[in-house]
């Protein structure tokens, strides 16, 4: 697998990145661009694994007075469209793919089961996961991290509209440092928003790095998979 430094990888995708500029919903050609970079990857022979966020149609945490519980499901179900919709752009460009979902909903997807994950990757299949982890209190994240444990991925992409880790919001505060590499240990002490904490916690315990990158321009799924130093290395040292 000549210039891969990865052989098999889990691309945590947010669903702001495939709302594009449109802020909510799903936005063509970003889904478009998105599998685009996805598709050459697979052709280089990669084994990929897709975790979909939701947060372009519902979070659960802004749902107000809502049960925690009913608003993770509603945002678990976004995470089916933006899944069947990601699935979609990538048969559109002759990509193999299957949907698997964590929650049960035979006439949309399959069910998540480890070994027939293992075995459409093994047949070049990218593989999209949707529902996160399917349990409430539970964030896309730590889903990422889950699957990425379960299908023995060699390193987690997480692909969102930030290039990187900060030490502080670069929103808010323009002198914000990016960093380069990081540890895990220095993520959960300084309560950086690389990842949620839970989500650190498994990829530390399990040993999968994470590149966290934009994908404001989509062939940084690419360059990641090439080896390429862009965004920032979350690893323990």
């Amino acid at each position: 697998m000549a210039g891969l430094a990865y052989r098999r990888v889990l691309l945590k995708l947010s669903g702001e990145a495939m709302a594009g500029d449109s802020k909510f919903g799903l936005n063509d050609e970003a889904v478009r661009g998105i599998a685009a970079s996805v598709r050459d990857c697979a052709n280089l022979g990669a084994q990929i694994g897709v975790v979909v966020g939701g947060g372009n149609f519902w979070r659960g945490r802004q749902s107000g007075s809502m049960d925690r519980t009913r608003a993770d499901h509603m945002g678990m179900l976004a995470t089916v469209m933006n899944a069947l919709s990601f699935a979609d752009a990538l048969e559109a460009l002759d990509v193999k793919v299957r949907v698997q979902t964590a929650i049960v909903m035979q006439q949309i997807a399959e069910p998540y089961i480890r070994s027939r994950a293992m075995r459409h990757l093994e047949k070049g299949r990218v593989l999209v996961f949707g529902c996160g982890t399917g349990n409430p209190f539970f964030s896309t994240d730590t889903a990422a991290a889950l699957r990425a444990a379960e299908i023995d991925a060699d390193i987690i992409f997480k692909a969102s509209v930030v290039d990187g880790v900060y030490d502080s919001d670069p929103n808010i505060n323009p002198d914000a440092k990016k960093f380069d590499q990081i540890t895990f240990t220095q993520v959960l002490a300084q309560g950086l928003a690389a990842m949620d904490s839970t989500a650190a916690s498994m990829c530390k315990d399990n040993n999968i790095p994470v590149q966290v990158f934009s994908l404001r321009d989509p062939q940084n799924i690419l360059r990641a998979l090439q080896g390429e130093p862009i965004g920032t290395i979350v690893k323990e040292a």
